[in-house]
């Protein structure tokens, strides 16, 4: 190929790139800093996400993120003494494992990224994962459970894997925030479980390591119905099921749009417990405002919000200040999934600043010697409970209507986070 040839390609390139960022999708990156004078290629950072789908709630904020970061990276990083250009990479995974995989891929095998990340449950997670680590690049990722993304990608603790690594809470954190939040109203103990025929469902529900062990240690009796098809329509042999049993307290991991529907129901069908405690489905102020006054009282686990007492190593703005410029930018109330998007960044700006060099095994060695302070909280590999895995705090609380009628989500437990402070006390439902 010709120098002409080479120089137009990547003029092309540079085109298509920028009709992408105007989408809010493909490549976010600095122009001044890709025409710099003496700056290295510049790096492939990858990322992938739901932004459509079941799962879309995980991307409401991406555009936000985005344009934050490319601010943040439009001064490039410096690599073994170069600088080097930031190009950012998005893909929507449709909330679909198989899209994911395929997107990442592409990413890998098209793009040629230097680091692949992603975000946002195993549907997701799981696949850049496995496709990174069967093409040996370097990947990054959070918003998942440790236990579905590790177990769930059939991970061996002796051994671990060698190019994937995530940071975050696992269910015993879950499972202690959740049992610390119900103590905090007397009931009879006697808890319905809503557990999806999928990873996160699979993994929350197992005999062995998900909840059922775990409450039944605490002196809860967990009414199991078996798995349900995620989709489902019809609800009505689970929630006459936990009628029957008397249960106060419902629990599981669900999508916002499977919950809706049997929350729905339930209130259709009298079931009126004193606590529903869900996973995934209530992390999102726009899915809990779509149940209108049945969103009042709900509660779930709080990974992220402007309370937490984090800063950004990579902005320096503090956890309140990034949920304030998000509201201000949006006019929407900060959803979880921002601090854990920034923090992954975070975490793979750190990392390419240490690598000695822009190449695989540069970048994974100093992935394995990570030690930072995010605005999700400190992660670090080399101490959690497998190889692969950093762990982050976890909390939960409350949904409830402000001033104006808006929604808060208030912590009311944290168990092991004590640094996140306490906002008030449990309020059983009506």
């Amino acid at each position: 190929m010709t120098t002409m040839e080479t120089g137009q390609r990547a003029a092309d390139a540079r085109l298509t790139r920028r009709a992408a960022a105007a989408a809010a999708i493909g490549v976010l990156a600095a122009p001044s800093v890709l025409h710099a004078q003496g700056a290295g290629r510049p790096i492939k950072i990858g990322f992938v996400n739901p932004r459509t789908g079941p799962l879309a709630a995980f991307g409401e904020a991406d555009a936000f993120v985005q344009e934050g970061l490319a601010r943040a990276f439009s001064g490039g990083i410096r690599i073994a003494g170069r600088n080097h250009p930031v190009q950012i990479l998005a893909r929507d995974s449709q909330s679909s494992p198989s899209r994911a995989a395929e997107v990442a891929s592409e990413l890998i095998l098209r793009d040629k990224v230097d680091i692949l990340t992603a975000t946002s449950a195993p549907e997701t997670v799981n696949p850049v994962a496995d496709q990174a680590e069967v093409n040996e690049v370097p990947c990054l990722t959070t918003n998942c459970p440790w236990q579905p993304y590790f177990f769930g990608r059939r991970g061996d603790p002796a051994k671990g894997f060698d190019w994937t690594y995530h940071f975050f809470w696992g269910l015993e954190d879950v499972i202690a925030a959740f049992t610390d939040l119900w103590s905090k109203t007397e009931t009879n103990k006697v808890v319905g479980a809503l557990f999806p025929n999928d990873a996160d469902g699979n993994a929350w529900g197992d005999a062995r390591l998900g909840l059922p062990p775990a409450l039944a240690q605490k002196g809860y009796r967990l009414i199991d119905t078996g798995r349900y098809q995620p989709g489902s329509n019809d609800f009505s042999a689970q929630i006459a099921a936990f009628k029957a049993a008397g249960a106060q307290i419902v629990t599981g991991v669900m999508t916002p749009p499977d919950f809706a529907t049997f929350w729905t129901q339930a209130g259709q069908q009298d079931f009126r417990p004193k606590i529903a405690t869900i996973g995934k489905a209530l992390l999102f102020p726009s899915a809990v405002a779509s149940l209108g006054d049945r969103g009042q009282g709900l509660t779930t686990e709080i990974w992220w919000s402007p309370h937490h007492p984090f800063r950004s190593s990579l902005t320096n703005q503090s956890a309140a200040e990034i949920g304030a410029a998000y509201t201000q930018a949006t006019g929407k109330l900060w959803t979880q999934p921002i601090g854990y998007q920034h923090a992954l960044f975070e975490v793979a700006a750190d990392v390419l600043k240490r690598a000695t060099a822009l190449e695989p095994e540069a970048i994974v060695r100093a992935i394995r010697a990570t030690d930072l302070r995010t605005v999700a909280g400190p992660v670090k590999w080399g101490s959690g409970p497998v190889k692969n895995v950093a762990k982050t705090p976890l909390v939960a609380g409350q949904w409830r209507r402000v001033a104006g009628g808006a929604w808060d989500l208030v912590v009311l437990a944290n168990p092991g986070a004590a640094e996140i402070p306490v906002g008030g006390s449990l309020e059983p439902l009506g």
